[in-house]
């Protein structure tokens, strides 16, 4: 299964918010003053139309010159993806929902999930792999922590980059990775950034 790109905006934007709804659009807002994408006035002026908007209508200017877009307002992201492939890599990039757990299956390939531009609405992601003769590499976002203790490595190494708990300022998200490595290497770790190229 394949993770889903960033779900469509309703067909009647006229259609009332959730408290959910709204809760997730501040989190996006929360995100970009984080990136340095709005100043704190643009990010507490945005937050309160957010909180006053009662259609999708109404909160869409207030994304749409974000990356996210309003078109991201709408279902949920879905609870459980379960990303699977042998002898063939899995990766990740860009704006893609991440889900509450990630399941990975994968044999014969590497596997490169980059979190570091997703949409994460979830305080704690949970990411169970289970790969053989291969690599994983998680690319995070910048203040997000994690939790590797939980992978059972043979053969290989793994490598934390990033915090691992929560006792840092500026925290983000918390990724808790289980499950077990074989013949592979699992290094987890922030963007890497050079003038105009990131890696």
């Amino acid at each position: 299964m394949t993770v889903e790109p960033a779900p469509q905006k309703p067909d009647n934007p006229a259609l009332r918010l959730s408290d959910a709804d709204r809760e997730r659009v501040v989190g996006w807002l929360s995100t970009a003053l984080s990136e340095g994408r709005l100043t704190l006035v643009e990010f507490e002026e945005r937050v309160d139309a957010v909180l006053r908007a009662r259609t999708y209508a109404e909160v869409e200017p207030h994304l749409a010159d974000l990356p996210v877009a309003a078109t991201s307002v709408g279902r949920p992201v879905q609870d459980v993806v379960e990303l699977r492939s042998v002898a063939s890599n899995l990766k990740r990039r860009g704006r893609w929902a991440v889900p509450r757990r990630l399941v990975v299956r994968n044999k014969a390939g590497n596997v490169r999930l980059d979190f570091a531009e997703a949409v994460i609405q979830h305080p704690v992601v949970e990411i169970d792999v289970q790969v053989h003769a291969g690599n994983v590499k998680l690319i995070l976002p910048h203040g997000a922590t994690a939790d590797i203790d939980g992978v059972q490595v043979l053969a290989g190494d793994a490598k934390l980059k990033v915090p691992a708990g929560y006792d840092v300022p500026d925290r983000g998200p918390h990724f808790v990775v289980t499950g077990s490595l074989k013949a592979g290497n699992l290094k987890v770790r922030y963007r890497r950034r050079f003038w105009r190229w990131s890696w």
